[in-house]
């Protein structure tokens, strides 16, 4: 017996998926949750694993196209077998240059013409296929969902076609080019690859010029929809960015003699980064207007202290989330961050866990970066960026107020807090209790492992 294999719904306000890669070729066996394919969607990338063992007989998309959820993009079933024929579908180009597939329509029952129970109308596709959460985003921001262009399947608006029309257009990808066209195509191209920043006349500023060498690629859908989401939040928030020195030469000391045990013991290695995840989360519990959102003319306060921590990786940037983080131990933050991290990057995440962050932490320390000055993910309204941390002379006062230098581990933390609702010694109450806890807390937890 053949097995379709599906396009699956990565989560509950997903609705399509595009195929980014194909792992396995026609005609080769695979094992039961064996990786069969990638997709890309609105909310993370991931591997889909084979349903059964058996032999891929066909496929019925190919990478680039986005397909909707439940639809069949494939047959597994033993060699030689003849795959069963598969309904025929339609396919178009979305608004960023790719395949979009559907299903065939089935005939429609005869009614008389009656232009109030016109389904296609664009009022009826926005109120019925439009996600709640686009609608209520729409409401917030004074939107009418009938003045945007959706690109997902049947027109449906999606989250990332309203913040770009929030930034100020649709975001678009254009196919690979090596000489640019004249200024006139690029400025009215619909394939531009991004928005381009309107000049006070109006016009738009081309992103090159006539005869200039270029090569053009596609963004990833991770890059289009991380695009979309920083413009919208820069045009959202009041950002304001305020940086501390901050004291790392116990954790330092405590890390260094801890680590080789911690790992043996656990399994898992002993960054700076659960120190850092744990001072974060007894500082929003302490200062919670940092552990809030802004909706309309209120104050959402966050019960929960879900800690999102940005994950570089090489086709994009994406944020997951540890849960209740202050109700975790240095063990329990080290094992969840490293195991999210891993999973990040193999593409083995739930939609579910890149979602319903309180507060984000960002490193970009790791490659070299002193500090710098990072975009709020919304709808959260503070992100801390942390910079290198290596060992700098700093001025020391001992017990009797005598000064001396002295070798610490330093490094740079930057707060960015949107202002509309964080004031700037609310965002300074914050750093200090960070600051506090990581230059004085004794890492008692970390006895058993020195």
């Amino acid at each position: 017996m053949a097995t379709d294999v599906i396009m699956p719904q990565m989560g509950e306000s997903i609705a399509e998926g595009t195929i980014t890669r194909w792992l396995v070729q026609v005609g080769d066996s695979v094992e039961r949750d064996q990786p069969l394919f990638e997709i890309s969607t609105d909310k993370v990338d991931a591997e889909i694993p084979s349903p059964a063992d058996g032999v891929l007989l066909a496929v019925q998309f190919e990478e680039g196209a986005t397909v909707p959820v439940n639809e069949i993009v494939a047959t597994l079933g033993a060699a030689g077998e003849k795959p069963p024929e598969v309904a025929a579908v339609s396919e178009s180009t979305d608004a960023h240059g790719q395949a979009v597939v559907e299903p065939a329509a089935a005939p429609a029952p005869h009614r008389e013409a009656d232009s109030t129970a016109e389904i296609a109308s664009e009022a009826e596709r926005v109120r019925t296929v439009s996600s709640p959460v686009v609608r209520k985003m729409a409401a917030e921001q004074g939107i009418d969902l009938t003045q945007v262009q959706g690109s997902g399947i049947h027109g449906r608006v999606t989250k990332r076609d309203l913040e770009a029309f929030l930034a100020g257009g649709p975001a678009a990808v254009a196919g690979s080019k090596v000489v640019a066209p004249p200024v006139a195509a690029v400025a009215t191209d619909p394939g531009a690859v991004s928005p381009q920043p309107r000049e006070p006349s109006g016009f738009s500023v081309p992103a090159y010029t006539p005869g200039e060498v270029v090569q053009i690629t596609p963004m990833s859908k991770i890059r289009a929809i991380t695009s979309a989401h920083m413009t919208y939040s820069k045009a959202t928030s009041a950002h304001v960015t305020t940086v501390f020195h901050m004291d790392l030469t116990r954790i330092a000391r405590v890390r260094r003699r801890a680590k080789a045990g911690f790992a043996k013991t656990h399994g898992t290695k002993l960054t700076y980064m659960p120190f850092v995840f744990q001072a974060v989360a007894s500082a929003l519990k302490a200062n919670p207007i940092v552990n809030s959102s802004v909706d309309g003319s209120n104050i959402v306060y966050k019960k929960d202290i879900n800690i999102g921590m940005a994950v570089a990786l090489d086709w994009g940037l994406l944020v997951p989330v540890i849960r209740s983080a202050d109700q975790l131990n240095l063990v329990g933050l080290a094992k969840t961050a490293n195991d999210l991290a891993d999973r990040a990057r193999s593409k083995k995440l739930k939609p579910e866990e890149v979602q319903g962050g309180t507060f984000t932490i960002t490193n970009p320390g790791v490659f070299g970066s002193l500090f710098g000055t990072p975009i709020i993910n919304q709808p959260q309204v503070a992100i801390l960026g942390l910079g290198m941390i290596e060992k700098r002379p700093v001025v020391v006062t001992d017990a009797e107020g005598v000064d001396s230098i002295a070798i610490r581990d330093m490094a740079y933390f930057a707060i960015t807090y949107d202002h509309r609702v964080v004031d700037g010694a609310d965002a300074d109450h914050f750093m200090i209790a960070v600051k506090k806890t990581l230059a004085e807390d004794s890492w008692n937890e970390l006895d058993p492992f020195v």
